[in-house]
């Protein structure tokens, strides 16, 4: 049934049908049922993703060990840096590489060091003699932190690497270092012991589909 409305001394102007407004409503129902269930999808395979990502076994000798930058707390690495840097010794010492990149910008204006001093202040106190450590302090993203850390081993003349991190964010990295044409990229991946997963985790599936969406334009 259609309806009017009629005003006085102009045409009768057709109303939208009562059955034609239900059907609009249905199709933006069904809309948006489908692009949450469709996010709610892609959320799982990102997280699945972001769960499997596991440490290169066997690890080969690689020319550098490359620890991704993370939060400073003030002058030190925040705890969940800690553990990077703690884990990239561990491996220094298992004589898997030779020589650390550390890399990451500053944090804050009002910090003294950028995350790559930072790291690199702390493998000293730990015993690093200084010259098997190269620096890169100006990245502000993960991106950044490969793309800068390549160009230190091509001024260098290495050509492999271990990349240091968390597990949650390995699958990200790895790929990022792929798509910037690191041969045969190695992990080093640590869990946490100090950083709440539910947080991190939620973030670097933000995280990882804005890469994918920068990805397109490479």
């Amino acid at each position: 049934m259609e309806w009017y409305v009629y005003q006085r001394g102009s045409s009768p102007i057709r109303k939208v049908s009562r059955k034609r407004r239900s059907r609009r409503k249905r199709n933006l129902l069904i809309a948006g049922i489908t692009i949450v269930a469709a996010g709610l999808l892609w959320c799982a395979v990102v997280f699945n993703n972001i769960n499997s990502a596991a440490t290169t076994s066997p690890m080969a000798k690689a020319d550098a060990g490359i620890i991704l930058g993370m939060s400073m707390w003030g002058d030190k690495p925040s705890p969940g840096l800690k553990e990077r840097l703690d884990y990239g010794l561990k491996l220094y010492r298992e004589g898997m590489f030779s020589t650390f990149i550390v890399s990451g910008g500053l944090d804050d204006p009002d910090y003294k060091f950028t995350e790559g001093q930072g790291m690199r202040n702390y493998l000293v106190e730990q015993g690093v003699p200084e010259e098997d450590i190269l620096m890169e302090n100006k990245s502000t993203s993960t991106y950044e932190n490969l793309l800068f850390s390549q160009e230190i081993m091509k001024r260098e003349g290495m050509t492999s690497s271990v990349i240091i991190t968390h597990t949650f964010h390995g699958q990200r990295a790895q790929e990022i270092a792929r798509e910037l044409g690191y041969a045969a990229p190695e992990l080093g991946l640590t869990e946490s012991k100090v950083m709440s997963m539910a947080k991190y985790k939620s973030r670097e599936i933000l995280a990882y589909t804005k890469w994918k969406l920068q990805q397109l334009f490479l």
